[in-house]
């Protein structure tokens, strides 16, 4: 079972779900009951965290209360995100679980694989973004711009930036400069929730992406940036390098580089053979 189709029969169970965090959180006994048919969910959850100490133990790292809407109004039900609820299918000891987790199972295995060669993640990364419509031009750009964010954290991980908080600051920083919205006022821009940006961006959209990361690597090692504010300096020189670049190109062509269209009706390779 591959990841799209087991996420598909995952969500298709009518679980009710809320936006949270950036990401979506599934109510557990739903996820429970989905699964079990039990006839109380939630007396299956307290023997589940009864009998698996592991699980018990790690609960309150997995389960956030959030305000639902129930039959008796709104009210705070514990609620996983996706790697959560992967947690509790792993835990259920029920035929209708077997298929997920024998897709768990294969993506574990996969990953080893990975890790041991690296060639092959970059391989299975190209045949999903085939899979899902993008041209082999786009996924070009794509995945180098994939090797130069990672130089860049890798190089800010030098720097002393390591907190989640400081890299969303300094990213928020480039492309503000680089394009004159930040990440999130890109994604409103764009109409997007829990989808990455960047797979929604168009070829110039991703080469100023590219530039601002890659100005911004090069200007904290010339500069020997360390710590957070030496490096929101260089970030803020590196994506006014890219908005530069970016305003000049706008003042020779027809239109502008920022564009709110997206790929999440139309696939980007049958946006190219209109364009």
């Amino acid at each position: 079972m591959d990841s799209e189709k087991a996420l598909v029969v995952f969500q298709g169970k009518k679980i009710r779900r809320t936006w949270f965090n950036d990401e979506w959180w599934f109510v557990a006994v739903d996820i429970v009951e989905a699964l079990t048919n039990s006839k109380d969910p939630s007396g299956y959850l307290k023997d589940m965290r009864r009998r698996d100490e592991g699980f018990r133990e790690g609960w309150g790292q997995i389960a956030t209360p959030l305000s639902m809407n129930t039959q008796g109004g709104m009210q705070k039900l514990n609620c996983v995100s996706t790697k959560g609820a992967f947690r509790i299918i792993q835990s259920i000891p029920s035929k209708k679980a077997e298929p997920f987790k024998q897709w768990l199972a294969e993506v574990g295995y996969q990953r080893v694989q990975e890790i041991e060669n690296p060639e092959l993640a970059q391989k299975r990364m190209r045949e999903l973004y085939r899979a899902k419509g993008y041209s082999d031009a786009w996924i070009e750009k794509r995945v180098r711009g994939i090797a130069i964010r990672d130089e860049l954290t890798s190089e800010w991980d030098k720097r002393e930036i390591k907190t989640d908080k400081e890299y969303a600051i300094l990213t928020a920083e480039i492309s503000k400069a680089t394009f004159g919205l930040t990440p999130s006022e890109y994604k409103k821009l764009k109409g997007l929730k829990k989808e990455n940006l960047r797979d929604h961006m168009g070829d110039l959209e991703l080469i100023f992406s590219m530039l601002g990361e890659a100005s911004t690597t090069r200007i904290a090692r010339d500069k020997d940036a360390q710590g957070f504010v030496e490096n929101k300096s260089a970030a803020k020189k590196g994506g006014a390098v890219a908005g530069t670049a970016r305003k000049e190109l706008e003042k020779r062509i027809s239109g502008k580089i920022v564009s709110k269209d997206n790929y999440l009706e139309v696939p980007e390779k049958h946006k190219r053979v209109k364009n």
